[in-house]
């Protein structure tokens, strides 16, 4: 998402985030209506109103059209599904997170759970233990499932020892790993499951 369509979305919210601009948009998408007759179905103030009307019409959200001496605002329904259209489909809302660092966390339970090897100068990594939550294990066995070469077949011994040296319990592991999806079994045979952890 850039900067301006979030600067736009930023301002929908805080032009939205007031209890009487809302109600103001709920009864102008039923029908038209004045300051003075928005003022009487809110309780408000003349003065009051005009203000939320402006702050509403910052964000195109309502319309106005005179009518004799008066005016009269109605809600825009078109601006309303355009917004919805450009902004409020799930992958505008998931690019808001474009400057964060998704991996942080993934990374700080990694780093709680490793630890180097003293017996290898190679930084090998040991696993201190299995985590209890099932989100923490998730990322052990997705860093796991890494340790498997793509397109690699493995015998069951193989995948012992494999997982063995990431920790003694490597029967939990492997029996985590296929239930997650994140290695297969057929016949005995594993190998690693490339679409696990996206």
């Amino acid at each position: 998402m850039g900067k301006e369509q979030f600067q736009t979305l930023l301002q929908f919210f805080k032009v939205l985030a007031d209890e009487s601009r809302l109600k103001i948009v709920g009864i102008l998408a039923n029908q038209e209506c004045s300051v003075e007759e928005l003022a009487v179905l809110m309780q408000l103030k003349e003065p009051t109103v005009s203000h939320h009307l402006a702050k509403l019409k910052e964000v195109n959200l309502v319309t106005m059209r005179p009518d004799g001496n008066s005016r009269l605002y109605q809600l825009d329904s078109e601006a309303l599904e355009n917004i919805s259209k450009e902004i409020f489909t799930p992958g505008r809302i998931a690019s808001l997170i474009e400057n964060i660092d998704t991996e942080a966390w993934e990374n700080k339970v990694l780093h709680s759970y490793l630890e180097s090897n003293s017996n290898s100068s190679d930084g090998f990594q040991r696993l201190k233990e299995i985590p209890v939550s099932r989100k923490k294990r998730l990322v052990i066995l997705k860093w796991l499932s890494q340790k498997f070469e793509p397109g690699v077949e493995y015998p069951e011994q193989m995948v012992n020892e494999i997982l063995n040296r990431y920790h003694p319990d490597y029967i939990t592991l492997r029996r985590d790993l296929i239930s997650h999806k994140f290695i297969q079994r057929e016949n005995e045979i594993y190998s690693r499951n490339l679409q696990a952890g996206k």
